[in-house]
């Protein structure tokens, strides 16, 4: 089974690298590491145990690639409407589809393009940051919750999701299914959109915000918003998941977001995913993201000064 990875960044280069390092056939896709990795491979360090991949299968375009049996997208939202070209290549009629990313919409976008191809979803519950050319450090965590997209119901947990789960029986990451992809979503949000916004635009990362009592209480405040927003739209989150998330936070690492890292390096914010798309979703269902729209607006406002 040939997989491709799509976004050789901290998502791609870790679980990619994972995979080929317990021997599966993983062909990476890179854009400004390409020739660092194609001459001196990957290096990951992890919670996991650190290695070195000394030698593996790079490349700088698509057009150079193998068709491949599953692709990993691991590329931020921001670049999905480059992703068409790509696809085209890899895709064979019988490949599938992993997602990773963040927010909401992805699928979408996707299962318009490549309505015959099989489309699942991993939700990455990991701390990780590319720390420099072909270098990943994993810090913490690393699961991932996996559902496969039905755009009409529930899609339960299907043949394809435990395909992928198998893939990586070996690596040490946990594979959670999930039969309501979106449901799950909106759950990844419930974190996403107070941390990654706050971390921005406070310049903290998840131990300053969590540490200090009025950045821990408009975590909240944030959180409850984002599950009352999902619950307007047919989906049931319990009040008491915010204090799940923020325990489980508290017990991890200090971690840098990824939208921080992303506005250190001057790269463009995932705002439309993570946050204009709940936010109009929402909308629709009568719920007003009042404190989200305010956190968005001042996001937006960085991100366009922060623009090189």
């Amino acid at each position: 089974m040939k997989i491709a990875v799509v976004g050789v960044g901290a998502i791609g280069g870790i679980y990619g690298g994972l995979l080929a390092n317990v021997g599966h056939d993983v062909h990476f896709l890179l854009h400004s590491d390409f020739d660092h990795v194609q001459r001196n491979g990957l290096r990951i360090d992890s919670v996991l145990g650190d290695f070195q991949l000394p030698q593996v299968n790079a490349y700088k375009s698509a057009a150079d690639m193998p068709q491949c049996d599953v692709v990993i997208v691991a590329l931020k939202t921001t670049a999905n409407m480059q992703l068409a070209p790509i696809l085209d290549v890899l895709l064979k009629p019988e490949t599938t589809l992993l997602l990773l990313q963040n927010g909401l919409g992805a699928e979408e976008f996707l299962a318009q393009h490549y309505p015959n191809n099989s489309l699942l979803s991993g939700l990455c519950f990991i701390c990780c940051s590319k720390i420099g050319p072909g270098h990943i450090l994993h810090l913490d965590q690393g699961a991932i919750r996996l559902g496969e997209y039905n755009p009409q119901q529930e899609a339960g947990i299907t043949p394809k999701m435990r395909d992928i789960a198998e893939l990586f029986a070996n690596t040490g990451i946990s594979i959670h299914f999930t039969p309501n992809l979106l449901q799950a979503r909106w759950e990844k949000l419930v974190w996403n959109i107070p941390f990654n916004g706050l971390s921005v635009v406070l310049q903290q990362s998840t131990q300053g915000l969590l540490t200090d009592r009025h950045c821990r209480d408009l975590l909240v405040e944030l959180m409850e918003e984002v599950i009352a927003a999902a619950n307007h739209c047919g989906f049931t989150i319990q009040p008491s998941y915010a204090q799940v998330l923020l325990h489980a936070t508290d017990k991890m690492a200090d971690y840098q977001p990824s939208m921080l890292l992303d506005y250190q390096n001057k790269r463009p914010l995932e705002l439309e995913s993570i946050y204009w798309e709940p936010i109009r979703t929402a909308a629709e269902r009568g719920f007003d993201m009042a404190k989200t729209r305010v956190i968005a607006q001042q996001l937006a406002f960085l991100d366009q000064k922060n623009s090189p």
